[in-house]
């Protein structure tokens, strides 16, 4: 995540008034996003979808960044595939739930959705 903590405008309204969003908030929905799909096993620093609302916002970022460029959010996603599973299939959904989810919650355009895998988890069983 930046060091200097975005905010994005995603409305203005002089009667209602503005709503923000914090890049925190980005990080944990594209976060909570990826860990949903099969084959994450979890996001980089071992980050799994029941762990992030434990950790928070801070411990996503080994595996979530996020910034603004030219009005739209482009995020980086540094993953752990289950072994056996297919990593542009994987990494498809992910981009696809990814996207999905931040602008359906928070109205805010998504331009790119990388993903970095950095490890793959072997079942021990």
């Amino acid at each position: 995540m930046p060091e200097n903590g975005n905010i994005y405008t995603i409305r203005e309204d002089a009667e209602t008034g503005t709503v923000r969003v914090a890049d925190e908030v980005v990080c944990v929905i594209a976060g909570l996003a990826a860990t949903e799909a099969k084959g994450v096993a979890s996001l980089a620093g071992n980050i799994t979808n029941s762990s992030i609302p434990k950790k928070g916002a801070k411990a996503l970022s080994k595996g979530v960044r996020v910034n603004l460029e030219d009005g739209k959010v482009n995020v980086d996603l540094a993953l752990t595939i289950d072994y056996g599973y297919s990593v542009p299939e994987v990494s498809l959904d992910v981009q696809e739930r990814v996207k999905s989810s931040i602008e359906s919650m928070t109205g805010i355009e998504v331009g790119e959705v990388n993903i970095r895998v950095e490890d793959v988890l072997v079942d021990e069983n």
